[in-house]
């Protein structure tokens, strides 16, 4: 079973930066996408950013401009820099993780809390 392990959350003001880190059990050369989501207190799960195999990359309009999602394929891992954070950004923040490995694999990460004051 592939796990992922986030880490880099953690209280910030307005106008900062942090950057979220993601480790995968896999070799991250054998996934189609990792993606970040997000989900606020009384919100739906949505989708933040994500990079597919050949590094193309998405971004909520919400997001775009200040944050950057890449991977490392050396260290298996994925990072979400977020820079000029506001209030509104405020989640805990999911890696997820979708390829094949000797069978297919979909799996999240724990999650990571993200406060953003004012």
């Amino acid at each position: 079973q592939v796990q992922l392990v986030e880490s880099g959350g953690g209280l910030v003001q307005a106008g900062g930066s942090l950057r979220l880190s993601c480790a995968a059990s896999v070799t991250i050369a054998s996934a189609n996408v990792m993606e970040w989501y997000r989900q606020a207190p009384g919100k739906s799960r949505e989708l933040v950013a994500a990079v597919t195999s050949l590094d193309i990359t998405d971004y909520a309009d919400s997001v775009k401009g200040r944050f950057t999602i890449s991977r490392d394929s050396a260290k298996n891992a994925a990072y979400l820099q977020m820079n000029s954070l506001k209030p509104e950004d405020t989640a805990v923040y999911y890696c997820h993780i979708q390829g094949s490995y000797f069978g297919d694999y979909d799996e999240w990460g724990q999650g990571t809390q993200v406060t953003v004051s004012s």
